[in-house]
């Protein structure tokens, strides 16, 4: 039996309306998504990402974008605690968590999260010095994510971070501020001047302190090595005198009266050799002519002078050493030089280190 042309057109549009209705009830949910699934206005479920399949014509369907997304604060001039005018705009970043409540508890989310931001910026502007927002930014930040974060928990919505991108004083703010570090930094300026003047003062009174003290030291002790030269150098010519009167004593022992007149014309002679025209003798010249002449047979007779003995005069004077005392070796005296020697270079680089100490402390 032939089919006739309207029942055929009738039946390709039945196909095409239930093909359209079957493929009306599959829903494709990307990775990053979730639907909220609603029929005949009732919520049903929520669909996860991947192919799901509704009851055609009495379903609704409403993805959900389940990224973080960035949401801008407009920027807006707010009054600080010390009446200061600033402009503040910031960033949020949040994410939908629990699809249902984003779409079922508030109209926007995204609107109600941005105006929410305002308003509670505006009130913790309000309660903060200008000083203390340019100096605890991050302290506005956590505290406006934790405001925001609890009051849009109950939509659905996680604040995960809120930055401050700008805080911009009114110009006649900018104005007063320069003028402020401007003077702050003139009297920094000041205290580190005055203090460097009282530094190097305090610096130069040690130095000039510790330069007195040096030549105070120095002066001791070149009196106390010349003190000490002085009483060896006296010492040795004592010794040294003492020495040449010991020799002499030993030696004139064994003159006879001859010998003392013949060293006596010598004394005489050298006397006449010198140029002063003016002469002192410490004896009568009588009797040393008297002496010559006697001594080349023109005079009267006078006994001989007996020669006296070495140990007579020890019996009379005592002994030589007992009187005069030890006479130092050469080795002896060689010893004692080495040893003034050492001490000077000791004190020497006891002088040499103070001064060195001296000029690290000075500036």
């Amino acid at each position: 039996m032939a089919i006739s042309p309207e029942i055929l057109g009738m039946l390709m549009l039945v196909i095409i309306a239930a093909i359209v209705i079957l493929v009306n009830g599959i829903k494709i949910v990307r990775p990053y998504e979730q639907a909220v699934y609603i029929r005949l206005g009732k919520f049903i479920k929520i669909l996860d990402p991947g192919f799901n399949y509704v009851a055609p014509l009495i379903n609704e369907t409403v993805k959900i974008d389940l990224r973080t997304m960035v949401l801008d604060v407009p920027r807006q001039e707010v009054i600080t605690k010390d009446n200061s005018p600033v402009f503040v705009d910031a960033i949020i970043y949040v994410k939908v968590i629990d699809p249902k409540k984003a779409y079922f508890e508030v109209t926007d989310y995204r609107a109600a999260t941005v105006y929410l931001a305002q308003t509670t910026l505006r009130s913790i502007i309000g309660d903060m010095d200008l000083d203390e927002i340019l100096s605890n930014r991050e302290k506005i930040n956590l505290k406006l994510r934790d405001i925001l974060d609890e009051a849009t928990d109950q939509w659905g919505v996680k604040v995960e971070a809120v930055e401050i991108r700008e805080i911009d004083p009114a110009p006649r703010v900018k104005q007063s501020m320069e003028e402020q570090t401007s003077a702050e930094r003139l009297r920094r300026a000041a205290i580190l001047k005055a203090d460097g003047a009282k530094t190097a003062a305090i610096l130069n009174a040690e130095g000039e302190k510790r330069s007195r003290i040096l030549q105070a030291e120095g002066l001791r002790q070149a009196k106390i090595l010349e003190a000490e030269g002085e009483r060896l150098a006296i010492i040795l010519q004592g010794q040294g005198e003492a020495q040449k009167l010991r020799i002499l004593s030993v030696g004139a022992s064994t003159l006879d009266t001859k010998a003392l007149t013949v060293l006596s014309l010598d004394t005489v002679q050298r006397l006449g050799d010198g140029q002063a025209t003016k002469i002192v003798l410490p004896f009568e010249v009588s009797r040393l002519i008297e002496g010559i002449s006697d001594y080349i047979g023109a005079g009267r007779q006078v006994p001989e002078r007996e020669i006296s003995k070495p140990e007579e005069i020890e019996r009379y004077v005592g002994k030589a050493d007992t009187i005069l005392g030890p006479i130092p070796t050469s080795e002896e005296l060689r010893a004692d030089m080495k040893k003034l020697e050492e001490d000077m270079a000791k004190d020497k680089k006891v002088a040499e280190a103070i001064a060195a100490q001296s000029k690290m402390a000075a500036p």
